[in-house]
C-alpha cells in the first residue's frame, strides 16, 4: 500500500463502505472495494495502535 496519512487512508475507507452501501456496483467491483476496504482498515489499524504505544511511552517518561 502506498504511503497516505491515516486522515486520507480513512477517508477512502468512507468513501469505500458509502459506495458498497449503495448498492450500485457490479459483483466484481463489490469484492474488489471489499478487499481494497480491507487493506485500509488494517492501515489505519496499524496506525492507531503505533500512536497509542508512542503515547503510553510519552505518559511513562512523564510520570517518572
Amino acid at each position: 500500500m502506498e504511503r497516505i496519512t491515516f486522515e486520507e487512508a480513512l477517508k477512502k475507507l468512507e468513501s469505500i463502505v458509502s459506495k458498497l452501501e449503495e448498492g450500485s456496483v457490479t459483483l466484481e467491483e463489490s469484492v474488489n472495494l471489499y478487499e481494497e476496504g480491507l487493506k485500509l482498515s488494517k492501515y489505519c489499524s496499524e496506525i492507531l495502535d503505533s500512536a497509542e504505544l508512542r503515547i503510553e511511552k510519552v505518559n511513562q517518561q512523564t510520570s517518572q
